[in-house]
């Protein structure tokens, strides 16, 4: 009687399984290609755990410059910041246009002593000073109508001057200082005719020193004259004081 073939088969996987246990014990992965790969085989097992991140790769080219983008909305103010170092200094610039020429200015102390007078009747007696009663400028009221003498207040260079109308008679007449005549004038007087007598000079005064004219000599020599229309005149002025005095 002849067996199917089915069985033949079979019978023959049998004797080989032992054979193909000691295969499988040497090599856990067996060939899949081989008849006995998948033979009886097991349910799949479960998926392993994840294995660690591997380490960072060497970094990359830098890409090519993109293109520029759109300018965007400007931002709020940002806080005042720290006042910085003073940078070096600059070169110097053009000189500048003049200005407007400013006022005249005053100064601490103005020294002033002045005075300008002159004869209202003619001049009645000789050897004495000569009284200027109309006064022209006698601000300091350094020049004494009384007396008629011109008192030094301030120690300085002084300039006096006097321009007399002679008429009449002749006219000798000096300037004092100190009960000392500085200088002479005289004019003689020609008939039918109207004259003049002048004379100036520079004195330097001390204070309390006296100056002032008067006719001098014996005799008919007093022709100073004044009228409503002929001036006779006497003035001083101080140029400048002494030092000590600024």
């Amino acid at each position: 009687m002849r067996a199917p073939a089915g069985f033949l088969l079979c019978s023959l996987l049998l004797l080989l399984a032992p054979h193909c246990t000691e295969i499988a014990a040497e090599d856990t992965q067996p060939d899949p290609k081989t008849p006995c790969a998948n033979w009886m085989g097991g349910a799949p097992g479960y998926p392993g755990h994840n294995g660690l991140p591997g380490r960072d790769g060497k970094d990359g080219k830098d890409g090519l410059k993109g293109e520029k983008g759109e300018q965007g909305a400007q931002g709020p103010k940002g806080d005042q910041g720290d006042i910085g170092i003073p940078g070096r200094e600059g070169p110097r610039g053009f000189p500048g246009y003049p200005g407007q020429k400013g006022e005249k200015g005053e100064g601490a102390f103005v020294h002033r002593s002045a005075f300008s007078v002159g004869l209202t009747e003619r001049v009645p007696h000789p050897n004495v000073p000569i009284r200027f009663n109309k006064i022209f400028y006698n601000e300091q009221s350094h020049y004494d109508t009384s007396t008629g003498k011109f008192l030094c207040n301030i120690p300085g260079t002084y300039y006096f001057a006097y321009h007399l109308t002679v008429y009449l008679t002749d006219v000798k007449v000096s300037l004092y200082k100190k009960d000392k005549a500085v200088i002479f004038t005289y004019d003689q007087f020609q008939e039918n005719n109207v004259d003049q007598a002048s004379g100036s000079v520079l004195l330097h005064l001390s204070t309390g020193d006296e100056v002032w004219l008067q006719v001098y000599g014996e005799g008919n020599n007093n022709g100073v004259y004044a009228d409503n229309i002929n001036d006779s005149t006497f003035m001083g002025f101080l140029l400048y004081p002494d030092p000590e005095v600024h």
